[in-house]
């Protein structure tokens, strides 16, 4: 989120070079660089940008403005000083970069303090929780932009119609990422049946209707199979696909999630979802029909019951019953390549591409064999899953990223 500020920052800034001293066509263009501050020394800030640090060289002219992330608008900028400034910060510097690229004698100096963007991202965040859904879509209506959406739980589903509020914003997921920060401008005709979705509005009250301001969408995969080799090294793993028997590498980077399922949560959920039969029916008026049909309110919530892990109940801000998968997810140890062995059954979710025998991970859960080993009792004559439709859900595995 950050990054998308400071695109809007760097705008205004090259769109106003002019008053920086820029008067004629002969004078030398000022280079505008924005990063992260690394370090800080009498006058000179030391700058990581694109991986490069620069020496920024700041005096008694730069002119020094502090931007809010809550109105990141060059004219709403507030002067600012050097000593305000601390390592981790966010700054875009104008001035003549030195021939050997190293160093920036500073004409402007706009930041924004890591602190200010934090509290922002946490406000954010809490916003999309409280105010969110999340699930599949089922179906999208070109003439009224309105979508149909699978909301899962940790007990069942949901069918949800969602309805773009006027003006609302539509992001998309860049390839093999769920950081909401890394995501494009997009629009509903980008949006695809099967996508993932995650959307900040109102909900009905009867749960079945959401009226959204900003929605996020992706089109993700899942895979499952058995580990047959594990390279800690190159962070890669070969697993053998359960569901056509194909050798598929996962490529593993410093943005995939890699968490372990405990084994006794995997069997309780491997065992409501059996018990259902799968995610649950949808009943008339968008409620989800209770596994078994007994004790079970429509909703799916357990009367006097909580699921395992402390989860249970309404979602707040009116978010699907039975649970919040991603805070569930949250809690669960995190792994590393290397714990992996052969004979492991793990299940990853990946952006979808063309080549099916190589896969970068946005998450990799272990602890799964429970799940699959459900799926293909539930399925006679199936080989095992391969997918969200392959025959298995995992709570979790297909979650979306939060901003």
């Amino acid at each position: 989120m950050a990054r998308k500020l400071f695109y809007i920052i760097i705008g205004s800034l090259l769109a106003s070079s002019i008053a920086f001293g820029q008067t004629t066509a002969q004078q030398i263009k000022p280079t505008v660089i924005s990063g992260d501050v690394t370090a800080i020394s009498d006058g000179h800030l030391i700058v990581s940008a694109k991986g490069v640090s620069v020496d920024v060289v700041v005096n008694d002219k730069t002119v020094v403005k502090k931007v809010s992330p809550e109105n990141p608008d060059l004219k709403a900028a507030v002067a600012g000083t050097l000593s305000e400034i601390v390592i981790g910060d966010k700054v875009t510097v104008s001035g003549i970069l030195a021939v050997d690229g190293k160093s920036l004698p500073a004409r402007t100096l706009l930041f924004m303090s890591k602190g200010d963007i934090a509290q922002k991202n946490a406000k954010e965040t809490e916003e999309w929780r409280r105010r969110g859904i999340t699930g599949k879509v089922i179906s999208v209506n070109s003439q009224t932009n309105q979508m149909v959406v699978e909301v899962r739980n940790l007990v069942g589903s949901t069918n949800v119609t969602l309805t773009p509020k006027d003006g609302a914003k539509f992001l998309r997921y860049a390839p093999d990422s769920i950081r909401f920060d890394q995501a494009k401008d997009s629009s509903v005709s980008e949006v695809q049946p099967g996508d993932m979705l995650r959307a900040v509005g109102d909900r009905s009250g009867d749960g079945t209707s959401f009226t959204a301001e900003k929605v996020i969408t992706g089109a993700f995969q899942t895979v499952a199979g058995t580990v047959k080799s594990v390279d800690a090294a190159k962070n890669e793993v070969v697993i053998k696909n359960l569901q056509n028997g194909k050798d598929v590498t996962i490529v593993v980077t410093d943005t995939s999630v890699l968490k372990k399922y405990p084994a006794e949560m995997a069997e309780r959920f491997a065992s409501v979802q059996m018990q259902g039969n799968g995610p649950r029916p949808v009943a008339p008026g968008g409620q989800t029909r209770p596994a078994g049909g007994e004790g079970r309110p429509a909703g799916g919530q357990a009367t006097g019951a909580r699921m395992p892990g402390g989860f249970g109940g309404q979602r707040p801000g009116g978010g699907a019953p039975g649970g919040n998968i991603d805070e569930m997810l949250d809690r669960f140890p995190a792994i590393t390549v290397a714990d992996l062995k052969a004979g492991d059954m793990i299940a990853i979710s990946s952006s979808k591409t063309p080549n099916a025998e190589r896969m970068t991970a946005i998450k990799l859960l272990s602890g799964v064999e429970p799940f699959l080993r459900m799926a293909q009792a539930g399925n006679p004559g199936r080989r095992g899953g391969g997918g969200v439709d392959g025959g298995f859900s995992i709570p979790g595995l297909d979650s979306v990223g939060f901003p």
